[in-house]
């Protein structure tokens, strides 16, 4: 893990790989350090604000040099079930591209345990990363101009819901009405990193 100062209020921890960078965000917002006010993971990283008034940068770094980076206990973040409709336009692609048929995908997508890694993107849009590599597709070649709300897509090592319209290049293999964000509700963001997500087949 390296350390990298970000002005007066901030230290950017960088790590190998995305399940170190999930570790230590579990265990940062589980136990935060004195004078710890905000963390913002990422695929790589993990970036995290303080209070000057409590603690600075190299206090800080110390501190969070000594992190455990084991993989968060399983009931760490909540859980989420997201009702899908499988009938994304790009469901026979990803079906081609993996080596299965379109009913495999839909078994391998629904029969694996989800975990938000991070969120960016568009307001509540996650970053779910899951237990089965089957699933790693390459994004479009050519992007959308227009992804429907409550698209669920895959791309890469990481499936997703569109939380509102628009464009994207992610594979869409299905919809669902589930509302991922809304500023009247607490935290807005239904998806949040930790949460544990299983995607069931609406029909």
């Amino acid at each position: 893990m390296q350390a990298r100062p970000c002005g007066e209020r901030a230290v950017l921890l960088e790590y190998d790989d995305l399940d170190a960078a999930m570790a230590a965000y579990a265990q940062v917002s589980a136990a935060p350090p004195e004078g710890v006010v905000d963390l913002v993971p990422a695929a790589r990283t993990l970036l995290v604000h303080l209070d000057p008034a409590l603690t600075d940068g190299p206090t800080l770094a110390r501190a969070l040099a000594t992190l455990d980076t084991a993989p968060a206990p399983e009931d760490a973040g909540g859980h989420v079930e997201v009702p899908v409709v499988y009938d994304g336009e790009d469901l026979e692609d990803v079906a081609g591209l993996t080596g299965l048929s379109p009913d495999e995908v839909v078994a391998a997508h629904t029969g694996q345990t989800w975990t938000v890694a991070f969120c960016g993107f568009a307001p509540g849009f996650g970053y779910l990363v899951g237990e089965d590599d089957r699933l790693r597709v390459s994004r479009r070649t050519t992007p959308r101009t227009r992804v429907p709300t409550g698209s669920v897509a895959l791309a890469g090592e990481f499936s997703g819901v569109y939380p509102r319209e628009s464009p994207g290049g992610w594979q869409l293999i299905g919809r669902t009405d589930l509302t991922l964000f809304d500023l009247d509700r607490t935290p807005p963001a239904l998806l949040t990193p930790g949460t544990r997500v299983t995607f069931v087949a609406a029909r």
